[in-house]
């Protein structure tokens, strides 16, 4: 067995990517978001509070993104009970919320983004607008 694995890696250029294309889409839609991407070790990279944005949704918006690049699941589909437990031992850095996704190219979980400061439907659809800027990425229904 090898000692070592090649991996993929998001770029900054990447994470802008990312954080322009749903901002756009929450420009679009009339709701100023708050939105966080981060790379796979749940590091952030990129981020913005759009003028207007819940300023609390800078936290909720990247505890998502953290979240999904973790677990490599959208956030809101942790089953109910874990999500709790995973919220208490972790202090609250784990958060099941709908609004995050993971960043996954070529089967590998290379990030996530949060979206916060919408509804949890509203979040979700900017942060699969984000996710869809990213080539390759797997895309959620």
């Amino acid at each position: 067995m090898a000692d070592t694995a090649p991996t993929l890696k998001l770029t900054s250029d990447g994470a802008m990517k990312v954080l322009q294309a749903a901002m756009g889409k929450a420009q679009d839609m009339g709701v100023p978001q708050c939105i966080s991407v981060v790379d796979a070790g749940g590091n952030l990279v990129a981020f913005c509070r759009m003028d207007g944005a819940f300023a609390m949704s800078n936290i909720s918006s990247r505890r998502k993104a953290e979240t999904a690049a973790t677990y490599g699941i959208p956030t809101g589909d942790i089953p109910e009970g874990v999500d709790m437990k995973l919220a208490i031992v972790t202090d609250g850095q784990r958060v099941n919320l709908p609004g995050g996704l993971p960043l996954i190219v070529d089967g590998h979980v290379v990030g996530g983004i949060g979206v916060g400061s919408g509804t949890g439907a509203q979040d979700l659809e900017v942060a699969k607008v984000g996710v869809a800027a990213l080539e390759g990425a797997q895309l959620f229904d």
